[in-house]
């Protein structure tokens, strides 16, 4: 039987929503192992003077539990 568990993870970047997702699972494995999946579920931006400064996910990331 495998086990699986989701972690949400808020990150963010100045590059794009690509880029923050990265950071989020680069952030996570970390401290976890045997991820599986990358969930985006939110994404937003921080606008300064009609350009955008910093882009930001809330994702769900997968990861199976060790035995």
């Amino acid at each position: 039987m495998t086990i699986l568990k989701v972690l949400e993870v808020m990150a963010s970047s100045k590059t794009s929503w690509e880029d923050a997702t990265k950071n989020a699972v680069k952030t996570a494995a970390k401290t976890v192992k045997e991820i599986r999946s990358v969930y985006v579920q939110d994404m937003s931006a921080v606008v300064d003077k009609n350009n955008i400064t910093e882009y930001r996910v809330n994702v769900k990331i997968t990861f199976q539990l060790l035995d």
